[in-house]
């Protein structure tokens, strides 16, 4: 590597201790970066802004903002208010069934569309039961994203990586069903145990709060019932799109955008107090990691690592099967998993062609997916939506600091790895 892409990575590193650290605040600590970055060359503008592989994801970015605009709206129904009521009886105000319940819904929905619009649609729910019932609301938030992530590893559109994954490898919607889903099911499984666990200490029982929940009517939660038809017609319809948008040739942040801007003209709510639920500051450290993790793209620092480490495995297909599944996991904790897996792509199509292109050699497309998707939670930052579920946890005054997310994550994504050596190898060897 260049002496500028060893100075590239110099300034990530520092930028993510401090960001691990906590020493100053996380956005600050993005955009300083992101600005070194700029100013020593490592990338440009025309790189920084404007660049699909080493720039800020626009279509990320206006997914979130449009999500955000649509949960602002939802927020002054009284909606979440309702599911939150409905939820806690439904498991008679235990705090453990209310959590699988969360986890299962979150990690089925991911499947069928973003995971960090299902998180931003989940967390205010979450929130509101946990004020209910006097439980912590962090474990709840933490297990949730963490299933959002297992959830989206299920299907070719649940998560980023796989749509990049199945536009390089011709696998379809079908195959990632037929391999992963399987896998994510048993994962799900285990990590619903593993919650029992690591969060047994959330799981306090007030019998005089479950009492009084358990006296609420969820009806009467509902505030503006013309708005709530209102936005679940248009949540519905960003919906269906989300599903459709290879057949509407409309990506999901236009979509997503559309969708928010229209439910704000319809609700007749004033915009700027709309405006202020967005989470702003989570938005521009996204800004700012992708111009990060785009220098170290644009510096060649990504593609360096990759190729040395397959190279050294080309012609062994368990070997680099075992290499590619736990690099993808690990790298997949530190830098997002979008640009790595954008440039891991080709060689490992360059992998599969160099064995013949026999069908077991299309495990190392699958090494790639299931690495990417399950180490993004591994730590704070490694996925999208764990960033969010940060922001929204925040703002409502919880805060998650790095270390009290990645404990667990490191946990969850060491056990759903090692649970995929014996999967890939029953399943292809």
């Amino acid at each position: 590597m260049s002496t500028l892409a060893w100075i590239a990575v110099a300034v990530f590193v520092a930028a993510y201790v401090l960001i691990a650290t906590e020493k100053i605040n996380r956005v600050a600590v993005a955009l300083g970066g992101a600005s070194i970055m700029l100013a020593i060359g490592a990338t440009d503008a025309e790189h920084a802004f404007f660049s699909e592989e080493a720039g800020i994801d626009w279509n990320v970015i206006f997914l979130l903002l449009g999500m955000m605009l649509i949960v602002g709206v939802l927020k002054r129904t009284g909606l979440f208010e309702y599911l939150a009521i409905w939820s806690a009886k439904k498991a008679r105000g235990r705090p453990f069934p209310i959590m699988v319940i969360l986890v299962v819904v979150t990690a089925v929905v991911s499947a069928a569309l973003d995971n960090v619009t299902t998180v931003l649609l989940v967390a205010p729910v979450t929130l509101l039961v946990c004020e209910r019932l006097g439980v912590p609301p962090v474990p709840f938030l933490i297990a949730e994203v963490m299933a959002s992530n297992i959830g989206g590893a299920a299907t070719l559109v649940g998560d980023p990586p796989n749509i990049i994954i199945g536009s390089r490898s011709g696998l379809s919607f079908t195959d990632f069903l037929n391999v992963m889903t399987p896998l994510v099911l048993i994962v799900l499984v285990v990590f619903i145990g593993l919650c029992r666990i690591m969060f047994r200490r959330a799981f306090r029982y007030d019998a005089e709060r479950v009492a009084r929940v358990m006296a609420l009517r969820e009806a009467d939660a509902i505030r503006d019932p013309r708005l709530v038809v209102i936005s679940l017609v248009v949540l519905g319809a960003v919906l269906v799109a989300f599903s459709l948008h290879t057949v509407l040739h409309l990506e999901p942040s236009v979509v997503a955008i559309l969708g928010g801007l229209l439910l704000l003209a319809l609700s007749r709510l004033d915009a700027e107090d709309v405006a202020k639920e967005v989470e702003w500051p989570t938005l521009v450290f996204f800004a700012g990691l992708f111009i990060m993790v785009g220098a170290l793209v644009a510096t060649g620092v990504i593609d360096s690592i990759a190729r040395s480490a397959t190279g050294a495995v080309q012609g062994k297909l368990w070997p680099a099967t075992m290499l590619l599944l736990w690099a993808s996991a690990g790298l997949s904790a530190i830098v997002d998993n979008i640009p790595y897996v954008a440039t891991m792509s080709p060689i490992v199509s360059e992998l599969v062609n160099a064995e013949g292109g026999l069908d077991k050699a299309q495990v190392l497309w699958w090494a790639l997916a299931i690495g990417a998707d399950f180490g993004g939670n591994a730590t704070a930052v490694g996925a999208s939506a764990n960033v969010v579920v940060l922001g929204i946890a925040d703002r409502a005054g919880h805060k998650i600091t790095f270390w009290g997310f990645t404990k667990y994550g490191l946990i969850v994504t060491v056990i759903s790895v090692a649970i995929a050596v014996p999967y890939l190898w029953l399943r292809f060897f």
